[in-house]
């Protein structure tokens, strides 16, 4: 670092600082949410959306884990980033896909956008690796990362951050869409949570993605990484809590010892047309 001037010397302090942060805040979360975990999921049988969830709730601190340490090292060779950028892609996409699995079951689960967001899933996952892979290739004009081992990122990471932030807006579209196109004057407890968390927390992690595009593509190169960590923690730590609002929320809604109805089954049994019949049926929990 000694080829450095003394304003990226800064730059590069304060993005480390920023990712030591952002691990400092999943910690604190897991803890404060860890009572949650126990009650909202480690009862309930193991399945896709266990699994799921799983990842997006453990991987993350492997990822930071890593971030950290590539933040904290002063000297040696640069290590390979490969398998941290593996640990965060498969972070992010679990992430992600609890969100899908939670705009399906709000949606009733419709088979048509189940398929629309998957295969929309697999070309922003494609399309995001195929740039990530290509650091070597400015796609953004501006500064390169500094020469030697520094804790910089390529301007490509900008459009890898603006591909995600079109899927997430998607899927918030998506919400407000069913929201009031469904629900507009009907007012159930159970669909306020589902889609006030879901506004709230999905905006949120909207803001940090296009924070990164902006950081990536303006600010100084020292601050590439700079939200690095914050990015991967902010979706596990949201993601989970939607899951958590969403179980605890239909246990106050519906106390009953039986299994939980799913998110789409409490919509369905809280639409007008479904108060009017009986015998709706209980079935484990999608979300």
């Amino acid at each position: 670092m000694s080829s450095l001037s003394v304003s990226e010397v800064a730059d590069l302090q304060i993005s480390k600082y920023a990712n030591l942060g952002g691990l400092a805040i999943l910690v604190y979360d897991y803890c404060i949410t860890f009572q949650d975990e126990v009650q909202w999921t480690w009862s309930r049988p193991w399945g896709l959306t266990r699994v799921i969830f799983t990842i997006s709730r453990y991987l993350p601190f492997v990822g930071t884990g890593m971030t950290a340490y590539a933040a904290l090292r002063v000297s040696g060779p640069c290590g390979p980033s490969l398998e941290e950028n593996i640990i965060h892609i498969l972070s992010i996409i679990a992430a992600e896909g609890l969100l899908v699995i939670r705009t399906w079951a709000f949606w009733q689960k419709s088979r048509r956008l189940l398929i629309g967001l998957l295969t929309y899933s697999v070309v922003t996952i494609i399309a995001a690796v195929a740039v990530n892979v290509t650091p070597n290739h400015q796609l953004i004009p501006g500064g390169q990362p500094s020469p030697g081992c520094n804790f910089e990122a390529s301007r490509n990471s900008a459009l890898v951050y603006s591909i995600l932030a079109m899927f997430e807006i998607v899927i918030l579209i998506l919400t407000a869409y069913k929201r009031f196109h469904d629900y507009r004057d009907f007012q159930s407890s159970i669909v306020a949570i589902v889609y006030g968390d879901g506004m709230l927390y999905i905006s949120c992690i909207i803001t940090i993605t296009v924070t990164n595009v902006i950081v990536d593509a303006a600010f100084p190169i020292g601050y590439s990484n700079m939200f690095d960590t914050l990015q991967l923690v902010l979706h596990s730590v949201l993601t989970s809590r939607i899951i958590f609002r969403l179980r605890s929320s239909n246990e106050r809604i519906y106390e009953t010892d039986a299994p939980l109805l799913p998110v789409s089954g409490a919509i369905k049994c809280a639409q007008p047309s479904q108060m009017e019949t009986s015998g709706t049926q209980s079935e484990t929990s999608e979300v």
